[in-house]
């Protein structure tokens, strides 16, 4: 072949590369490169088809020997930085990319690309540096103000990142994938009825895309619509069934519902745990020790001002420090002062928000832990699916969802024999149950809590009856019995307080499911949200009995009303979600709270509201008798914690057991 020859050819394979003939184009190159391996067009090319045609590995290596012909070329060191990145070998890729940036200091591309790679390192604030400078570049970089939003969410909050997410479906119309991502932000947000605005026309464009139906049903769920949001879920996972966030989040609808039995609920966690997999048995360096100082992770994205930290922070600040390291990974922007008390607590607080799997796993296993607890099961921003790589020789879900993962490598799940009765429960969990103590919480009230008021009743003549729970919970089961409790207490009311209850159209929604359970609305009362917690656990003021939903019980809820001097009616059933006030009354010496069926329900919801007496004794005594209780036996608690901690140590420090052997009870 004659060089007029090659340049012939690599003309007329431009002109099928520009065209999209990929295959004949890099043929072409080929065929160039056995006559003239060290034709820069022809190595250079042949990596760029490569790369577009899904061939990383072999792009990579011509891309490499494209940059050794010529140092100097921009265009190659981007190119191959794209390519190493698609083989996720980050950090080569970053050198690639730098390099092309101090050859060609105005290559958005390379800048864009650069902060793509610098998220996956988990340098994200490099990350968005490097994408400000693309934007600068070029203002109308819609993937540019795409992938800045992303990051933005997570080390700035939803706020920062709209902006750019909704120039990103401005600047790209017709992109389904845009309008998805403005509605994720719409909802956290706030605005929901925006974000189904922004995830219908996404559909619009691709009624396929699985991102949206999953962001439109989590947006459902917000509005109340829980059957919808199941809909919108399982539409996600037909488009695509590896979509594990939409899988857990259709979990956590399920248990809303409660329309399923116990052994279908098991199974569809068994399915996801099938679904996400894992790498069996791994080894690990730590030393088997049996009595040796342990490191525990808690990974979660709730260490701030939620209920997770209510609970976990009194079992930390009290744990024996002589025996155990504390590692806290907060998964979340948010950090605020419940943040701060939980990072003094820890021998290491890292905020890892925003971190990649791959960033954050080896990150975790770089902290070599014992020991690592999930806090968020299947809850919002969970990362379930790094937890079946499995990140120590030891793993346990606890305090953020009231059920099994389903995961395979999650070895022990922390429970009490209240919650999760011997030989009834151990058969729905994929976990080893470990009944730690009598209750499994440790309730750490609000220093701003106000002292209990009275009765209302005894001001206004009328029993008011209070559900502050999550709206979602309240079943059409439950609302049916509150119905016939009304109809039993004619002149009483009902006040319910949740997120979005003022909004006009989720009031409406609830107002249409309270109608059909013939619920008289005048006799109802709607409370938003309350600005702080003191104002939200003063309103307890305006409740003589609190009522808990079924088959989701409440807990913080639960916690709240008691501490305030609030009897609560609970309905215990055959699951730890609606056993979780069976151990809260018990364990604040109230048994008697707890019905076994909606008969009994109603029967002690109406004698409670009958006894005046008893009412305004509670109201003077409950917060005494949980101060006895182990509930808050901060002390007590945090020595049972830690020497169940220690127990499954040992037991894994025996000769013989793997990591992940102790599931087998």
């Amino acid at each position: 072949m004659t060089p007029s020859t090659s340049d012939q050819l690599l003309k007329s394979a431009l002109v099928l590369h520009q065209k999209g003939r990929l295959p004949e184009a890099a043929a072409i190159y080929r065929r160039v490169r056995s006559a003239y391996p060290r034709n820069f067009d022809a190595v250079h090319l042949g990596g760029l088809a490569a790369l577009q045609q899904g061939e990383p590995a072999e792009a990579v290596a011509l891309l490499a020997h494209a940059r050794w012909l010529n140092s100097e070329s921009a265009p190659a060191c981007l190119r191959l930085g794209i390519a190493l990145g698609v083989l996720r070998r980050f950090s080569e890729a970053e050198e690639a990319l730098r390099a092309a940036l101090a050859l060609d200091p105005k290559a958005r591309e390379a800048w864009y690309h650069l902060g793509g790679i610098l998220r996956h390192l988990g340098r994200l604030g490099e990350a968005v540096g490097a994408l400000e400078e693309a934007l600068a570049l070029q203002p109308d970089y819609a993937e540019a103000h795409e992938r800045l939003g992303a990051i933005l969410v997570d080390i700035r909050g939803h706020a920062a990142a709209e902006p750019h997410f909704r120039r990103s479906a401005e600047l790209q119309p017709q992109a389904a994938v845009a309008w998805s991502n403005l509605g994720v932000c719409l909802l956290y947000l706030g605005r929901l009825g925006e974000a189904l605005g922004a995830f219908a026309r996404a559909l619009q464009i691709d009624p396929r895309l699985d991102h949206a139906h999953a962001g439109r049903g989590l947006t459902l769920e917000r509005c109340y619509r829980l059957p919808a949001a199941v809909e919108a879920y399982e539409r996600a996972l037909a488009g695509n069934p590896r979509n594990h966030q939409a899988r857990s989040a259709r979990l956590v609808a399920l248990q809303y519902l409660g329309d399923r039995s116990r052994d279908q609920i098991f199974e569809e966690h068994r399915q996801f745990g099938a679904a996400v997999g894992g790498p069996g048995r791994r080894e690990f360096p730590q030393e088997r020790e049996p009595e040796r100082r342990l490191r525990i992770g808690f990974l979660s994205p709730d260490l701030h001002r939620h209920s997770v930290a209510y609970f976990i922070e009194p079992l930390l600040a009290h744990l024996d420090r002589s025996d155990f390291d504390l590692y806290l990974y907060h998964d979340q922007p948010v950090v605020d002062a419940a943040s701060e008390r939980l990072r003094r607590l820890a021998t290491c607080w890292r905020v890892v928000a925003g971190q990649s799997d791959d960033a954050l796993e080896a990150i975790l296993r770089g902290d070599a832990l014992d020991v690592i607890f999930d806090l968020a099961g299947h809850t919002g921003m969970n990362r379930l699916p790094l937890f079946a790589r499995r990140l120590a020789p030891l793993q346990a879900t606890y305090l953020g969802y009231p059920d099994t993962t389903g995961l395979p490598a999650m070895d022990y799940r922390l429970v009490d024999p209240l919650t999760d009765p011997p030989g009834q429960a151990d058969a729905f969990n994929s976990e080893r149950l470990l009944r730690f103590a009598a209750t499994a919480w440790s309730y750490a009230p609000p220093a701003e809590a106000p002292e209990p008021l009275p009765a209302p009743s005894g001001q206004e003549g009328r029993i008011v009856f209070g559900c502050f729970n999550n709206f979602s919970k309240v079943t059409d089961h439950t609302l049916l019995a509150w119905s016939r409790l009304l109809r039993i207490a004619p002149d009483s009311r009902l006040l319910l307080k949740g997120a979005g209850l003022s909004v006009p159209a989720l009031q409406t929604e609830a107002i249409r499911r309270l109608e059909a359970a013939r619920i008289p609305v005048e006799r109802v009362e709607f409370l938003e949200r309350t600005r702080t917690v003191r104002e939200h656990l003063a309103a307890y003021g305006r409740v003589d009995v609190a009522l808990d939903t079924f088959p989701y019980h409440g807990t913080t809820t639960t916690c709240e009303a008691l501490w305030m001097g609030v009897p609560v009616i609970s309905r215990a059933g055959d699951r730890h979600a609606s056993r979780v006030g069976a151990s809260l009354l018990h364990a604040v010496g109230h048994p008697e709270w707890l019905a076994q069926d909606w008969d009994d329900y109603i029967a002690k919801a109406a004698a409670v509201a009958a006894d005046r007496s008893g009412r305004a004794g509670w109201r003077a005594t409950l917060r005494e008798e949980m101060r006895r209780s182990a509930l808050l036996d901060h002390r007590g608690q945090a020595a049972r914690f830690g020497a169940a901690l220690r127990g499954i140590w040992r037991e894994y420090c025996r000769p013989g057991v793997e990591a992940g052997a102790g599931r087998a009870a």
